[in-house]
């Protein structure tokens, strides 16, 4: 059965209502989406589900991300869009007549949109997937009757990783943690403070691990009667951000580049950037209570992206100038009056 905090937690995602968003604003090639995907595990705790890039992808290959990509219509909503590449990605059927008998993906809500780097807007998309029967027998329903159909051209393996550990400063969980759970960096980004994540999440052990990737795995795009994965609950997870860290390295004094730019110890998993924010923010939201660590009280980027288009950016079609955002473009934006 779900814990109390877990039914809590639910309940205030289903009651947030997020602030106006400036999304349906932008043009298609600025739009984009993420799934964060919560499911119980067998002790009635929230996990969420994370993918690892395949590493035949031009962009951020090998890393950890949340379901989700670019929009492709103008009609179509954050929500639909995160679905769709969840589909894509991993296999989650796009309907509930899909997916296996006793199931559903409830969308739980939507929050504020982030800006990437790229100038890209980002919106996640929060739903829960559970079984709707016994509730004794959901938790592992989920854990073990869902089995992983990945797109290996884009997915090479899907993790999990408990969900309220993004307030948490060290890890909770069972495994021995050698190396520091959580290290933080404050970076220059968006004419502030910006407060740049890192998670670093021990790896199962590889006899109990079925997340293995899948290097050499030919293409099959997933059926819709596949079915959707989640790994048993001794098997946690991390993601890397569908955007670059908020801050290049070179940028940061020495010691925080070092965090910054360090690859993860091998028994971690690491996570950080975009998606770190987004799930400390989700988490917030959920369990109604504030990170243990230093982080930037608001949530997404709506206001800059507004000031950002007051000055003519985010515009459909990407000027050869506009390869990314630099500190010069923020702080114009910073002075524009909306």
């Amino acid at each position: 059965m779900l814990s109390q905090s877990s039914k809590q937690a639910l309940a205030r995602l289903r009651a947030y209502k997020p602030p106006p968003t400036q999304w349906h604003h932008l043009p298609l090639t600025r739009r984009a989406a993420v799934l964060i995907l919560l499911f119980p595990d067998r002790y009635g705790e929230l996990k969420v589900v994370l993918t690892m890039r395949a590493h035949t992808l031009r962009s951020y290959a090998g890393q950890a991300a949340l379901p989700g990509g670019k929009a492709e219509t103008l009609t179509e909503t954050p929500f639909e869009c995160a679905r769709r590449e969840a589909f894509e990605e991993i296999g989650l059927p796009l309907s509930s007549s899909s997916l296996p008998p006793g199931f559903v993906v409830e969308h739980l809500c939507e929050l504020p949109t982030n800006l990437a780097k790229t100038e890209l807007g980002v919106r996640p998309c929060v739903a829960f997937l559970h079984s709707t029967k016994n509730e004794d027998e959901a938790g592992s329903n989920v854990e073990e009757k869902m089995i992983p159909k990945l797109d290996p051209k884009e997915v090479a393996a899907v993790f999990t990783a408990p969900f309220y550990q993004f307030l948490r400063e060290r890890w909770e969980g069972k495994e021995e943690m050698r190396e520091r759970f959580y290290k933080g960096v404050w970076t220059d980004w968006h004419e502030s403070r910006w407060r740049m994540h890192n998670f670093y999440i021990p790896k199962p052990p590889e006899k109990q691990s079925s997340m293995k990737e899948r290097k050499d795995a030919s293409p099959s795009p997933p059926s819709s009667s596949s079915s959707f994965p989640s790994p048993s609950s001794s098997s946690p997870s991390t993601l890397s951000p569908p955007s670059s860290s908020p801050c290049p390295s070179s940028s940061l004094p020495s010691r925080d580049a070092a965090i910054a730019s360090a690859p993860p110890p091998p028994t971690t998993f690491r996570v950080f950037g975009m998606t770190a924010r987004i799930l400390v923010d989700a988490a917030r939201v959920a369990y109604g209570e504030e990170p243990q660590f230093e982080h930037n009280s608001h949530h997404g980027d709506e206001d800059m992206i507004a000031r950002l288009r007051k000055i003519g950016r985010l515009s459909e079609i990407r000027r050869k100038e506009e390869k990314e955002l630099t500190r010069e473009v923020l702080k114009e934006a910073s002075l524009a009056k909306i």
